[in-house]
């Protein structure tokens, strides 16, 4: 396998920008195009617009069992972001990759990639499967077609390994997410009058306040050692409203996210915020304004996940990576959506740290992408 190769490759999908707000389409016509070079079909599972898609393709037999290496196409945007080099040129300095995408998780990608010729002059004995989604930036929502297809259409694999940026360590956990958008409306009313009207982010504000409590509870508990953060989090991001300073304001709305444990109900969180809503703001404000409402918007949802560390494929995965070693993270990623819709064991393990992901100047260093090709050989041929 190719070290050349797998560099080749990361400079060939850092120079698509995949933004999430982009179509992810040109970057898949390379890789289509790059696995037919090598007698490899593929195929796109689009979604609702047509301009974005997850990418299938199997080496191998199209038997049961098997392993995914699955990873995300789409980046996070570079607005505003000062870099020292093109975030869309791959640069190398100090033995390390610089560009967008380069460690979350287009390193993975190349590395993927760069295995295919090896695998194919091979003849895998059982199938490898890429498993390239889109639009994990935003809520991890591309990959569920993609789930239902292959729940749908088979094969069903054995296990999956998802590459984000771990340094090449086992991560056999991550925290579950959702996010809301939440839009108050109330009644406006000249600040001098300011008891006839409904202010919208005075109530905002009383929710935002039951939402930094409920977030004080969560960190009593439960724990889980292994994480960074060891209990569920919470917290709001986001908040807009109002018109003048004379003006007493109709409508405000803000965002929140939270990221739980597995054993902590995702719903359970939301419910006890939105029957705060209900049940004890909106009936003061109706009291003055019988219109004024509180309404929450999904934004995104994604599944706790958790492997228990004597799994067969953790304990495989941690002989070939030569560490006995595991963690948790708590970033979202796509290892509980596999597990959720297809029962697969899955987990993350990947070249290039999370804490330079979403940054200017992102980077994987050579040496993780060097242990990337070595791990990926090893894992799915053998040697």
């Amino acid at each position: 396998m190719s070290r050349l190769r797998t560099r080749e490759i990361l400079a060939d999908l850092v120079a698509f920008d995949t933004t999430s707000r982009n179509s992810n389409l040109p970057l898949l016509d390379y890789v289509r195009s790059y696995l037919d070079s090598h007698g490899v079909a593929s195929r796109l599972v689009f979604d609702a617009t047509g301009q974005k898609a997850n990418l299938w393709a199997t080496i191998g037999p199209e038997t049961d069992g098997g392993i995914v290496l699955n990873g995300h196409t789409d980046c996070v945007p570079v607005d505003d972001e000062v870099w020292a080099s093109d975030p869309f040129v791959l640069t190398e300095r100090e033995g390390r990759l610089y560009g967008r995408g380069a460690a979350d998780m287009k390193g993975f990608l190349a590395s993927v990639l760069a295995l295919v010729p090896d695998l194919v002059a091979h003849g895998a004995s059982r199938p490898i499967h890429l498993a390239f989604s889109h639009d994990e930036e935003v809520g991890c929502v591309g990959v569920r077609s993609l789930l239902a297809d292959i729940r749908q259409n088979g094969p069903k694999p054995a296990f999956c390994i998802v590459g984000e940026p771990t340094s090449m360590r086992v991560v056999n956990g991550h925290k579950g997410g959702r996010g809301y958008r939440c839009v108050v409306t109330g009644l406006e009313a000249h600040s001098s009058l300011a008891p006839r009207g409904v202010n919208a982010i005075h109530y905002a504000a009383k929710l935002i306040v039951f939402i930094t409590e409920l977030a004080g509870e969560l960190a009593q508990g439960p724990f889980d050692p292994e994480f960074d953060v060891g209990h569920s989090t919470i917290s709001t991001g986001l908040i807009e409203g109002g018109v003048a300073v004379n003006i007493v304001p109709n409508r405000c709305a803000f965002t929140f996210e939270y990221r739980n444990l597995l054993e902590v109900d995702q719903q359970a969180i939301f419910d006890r915020i939105r029957n705060h809503a209900e049940n004890v703001l909106l009936p003061q404000m109706q009291a003055v304004f019988a219109a004024a409402s509180i309404e929450f918007l999904p934004i995104y949802e994604y599944p706790a996940h958790a492997i228990d560390a004597e799994h067969p494929l953790v304990t495989t995965v941690k002989g070939i990576v030569r560490s006995n070693a595991h963690s948790k993270v708590a970033f979202g990623a796509e290892a509980g959506l596999f597990s959720r819709e297809l029962a697969l064991p899955s987990i993350l393990c990947g070249p290039g740290d999370i804490a330079v992901a979403h940054k200017p100047d992102e980077f994987v260093p050579i040496d993780d992408l060097a242990a990337c090709d070595d791990f990926l050989r090893a894992l799915c041929i053998g040697d």
